[in-house]
């Protein structure tokens, strides 16, 4: 008799799980868990009323290739949805950008052969690369958003990147204001992708 003890409209349903997978970025480097990327936003879902779990699978130091090695396991099988934001530190390093996009490529097929809904998380490489770099990097997202049909937040670090007072002394990695700043510009892809994700699991 235990339904009758619980209230209508309640549901015993698991919140939908999102892993949060990335580099340092999205580890939350420098800063509280709580002030980190992965659990500022899954306390706005919450209170806009999304029944959602966000995992942080964030590993400072990772570029594409790495993540794409640890994949298979930073995924848990009970995942229904990615954000991957990958591809900072491969800028940075001035790693090729054909590696990079091969790298991000086979992820994307990983997942969509898993039948995970994706948002994919841009960068943009830094101004001082030169023109030619960052026209064969910076091009590498979108693209493949439209190869793997998945939702594409063009740049991550869109409206913190360079603004002093939202960044940490290394002038990389965002404040805990910072990541309130991401989190309210990424929030309607994230619940674009949240829709699709449920839209899915009805079918």
């Amino acid at each position: 008799m235990l339904c009758a003890l619980v209230s209508p409209g309640i549901t015993a349903a698991e919140p939908l799980r999102i892993v949060a997978l990335g580099d340092s970025l999205m580890a939350g480097y420098g800063l509280a868990e709580k002030d980190g990327f992965p659990a500022k936003l899954q306390a706005v879902l919450r209170a806009k009323g999304h029944d959602v779990e966000v995992i942080n699978a964030g590993v400072s130091g990772d570029t594409a290739s790495g993540g794409l090695t640890r994949l298979d396991w930073s995924v848990p099988k009970d995942a229904a949805a990615v954000i991957l934001e990958l591809g900072a530190n491969d800028a940075l390093r001035a790693v090729n950008p054909a590696e990079t996009r091969k790298a991000l490529d086979e992820a994307l097929r990983r997942l969509r052969e898993r039948k995970l809904e994706v948002l994919l998380a841009g960068m943009l490489a830094p101004p001082n690369m030169g023109a030619e770099y960052s026209a064969a990097f910076d091009r590498i997202y979108p693209e493949l958003a439209q190869k793997h049909s998945v939702l594409l937040y063009p740049f991550f670090l869109d409206g913190v990147a360079a603004v002093e007072k939202l960044n940490q002394r290394d002038g990389i990695h965002p404040t805990a204001a910072g990541v309130d700043v991401i989190v309210e510009r990424i929030l309607p892809s994230v619940e674009k992708l949240i829709a699709q994700t449920r839209a899915n699991q009805k079918d």
